[in-house]
C-alpha cells in the first residue's frame, strides 16, 4: 500500500508537470539543470516506474474494477 501511495504522489507531480509543459512550456526538470542532469533523468524514471507500478497494480486494488458486473437490462 505504501507503494501504491508513492507511486500516485509521483504521478501526479509528473502530470502536474506535463500541464505546465503543455501551458507554458515549462518543465519542472529545468530547475534541476534540464533533461541532461542526472536528478532530473532519475525523477523521469521514478515517474515512468510509477506509471507501470500503477499499470500492472492497478486490478487488484480498484473497486471499481473489481466490483461484480451487472448486465444491462433493457426495457
Amino acid at each position: 500500500m505504501k507503494l501504491h501511495k508513492l507511486a500516485f504522489v509521483l504521478l501526479v507531480i509528473g502530470g502536474l508537470n506535463w500541464l505546465l509543459v503543455g501551458l507554458f512550456g515549462w518543465d519542472i526538470g529545468q530547475l534541476f539543470g534540464g533533461m541532461g542532469a542526472t536528478i532530473s533523468r532519475i525523477i523521469y524514471i521514478l515517474v515512468g516506474l510509477s506509471a507501470l507500478c500503477e499499470i500492472f497494480g492497478h486490478h487488484k486494488r480498484c473497486k471499481e474494477c473489481n466490483a461484480p458486473q451487472q448486465k444491462a437490462t433493457t426495457m
